[in-house]
């Protein structure tokens, strides 16, 4: 559950991005912060893309991706010697990418589907979804306060910037052409009642997959 501090730096974040979407990205990185403000959030540049900012659903969708990339780079300033702190980060994090996905399918991928000249890009973005929940599902199985736990999280952050970095720069692209204004006004009403309702009722599943 968001902390009351949180909840109002997401409000400030939503407000900020409406007022100027230049600043979006930093509005994400500033709630991902407000979980741990001491902790150093490093994300670097990240792809060039149109849809930053856009106030349609595909910019909504990289304001998740950014605070999600936020998340990540707090997570790898966390200590074995701070697992709590490793913990509450990692499952906002799982929340967070868990019901976007869920409402990213059902507000965009669904549609999409129905082009059959972007059904494949709707297809591997789905089952990108599916590798992304075995990922923390193992993580979230294993020690926090173990040394290679951090270990672990590389490959899950590498698996997510690609499936990020695919979505931003070639399948959003290819989508928005198949989409009408109306569509993306309906998909970004869809999203958020979606997304709401997925992270109330996120669970964090904890099952190793992986060998070691």
């Amino acid at each position: 559950m968001a902390t009351p501090t949180a909840t109002a730096a997401k409000t400030k974040a939503a407000k900020t991005a409406k007022q100027d979407p230049k600043k979006a990205k930093a509005a994400a990185i500033a709630e991902a912060r407000s979980f741990a403000p001491e902790l150093t959030v490093r994300i670097g540049s990240t792809p060039k893309t149109k849809f930053r900012g856009n106030p349609d659903v595909f910019g909504r969708l990289v304001e998740d991706h950014d605070k999600h990339r936020a998340l990540i780079a707090m997570i790898e300033e966390t200590t074995s010697g701070n697992p709590d702190q490793r913990k509450m980060l990692f499952e906002e994090f799982c929340k967070e990418v868990q019901s976007h996905a869920a409402a990213e399918e059902q507000a965009l991928w669904s549609t999409v589907m129905r082009e059959p000249s972007t059904t494949d890009d709707a297809r591997h973005a789905v089952a990108e979804h599916k590798e992304l929940d075995d990922l923390m599902a193992d993580l979230a199985a294993r020690d926090y306060s173990s040394p290679g736990w951090l270990r672990r999280f590389a490959a899950l952050k590498e698996e997510y910037l690609h499936h990020v970095g695919e979505e931003e720069q070639e399948q959003f692209v290819a989508a928005e052409k198949t989409l009408s204004a109306s569509d993306l006004k309906y998909m970004r009403k869809v999203f958020e009642r979606r997304k709401k309702a997925e992270k109330a009722a996120a669970k964090i599943e904890k099952k190793i997959k992986l060998k070691d």
